[in-house]
């Protein structure tokens, strides 16, 4: 809703996909949750070990690095 807030107002879209504005703005300004904050991370870690085997290894291979 955000990225599209220069076109149309946060009210509208909100009634659009059936929210509250207030709840939309709550949930704005918390933090990203423990598993989110999680995910980042292991994205991160992924790309890191495919990135440094020159892309080379697949899924096993990640799963395998990340185990040991």
């Amino acid at each position: 809703m955000s990225a599209h807030q220069a076109v149309f107002p946060i009210k509208t879209m909100a009634r659009f996909f059936k929210v509250s504005a207030s709840g939309y703005y709550a949930w704005r300004g918390r933090p990203a949750s423990a598993r989110a904050t999680a995910d980042v991370d292991l994205t991160r870690k992924i790309r890191t070990i495919h990135a440094a085997s020159r892309k080379t290894f697949g899924a096993p291979r990640i799963h395998a690095a990340l185990k040991a």
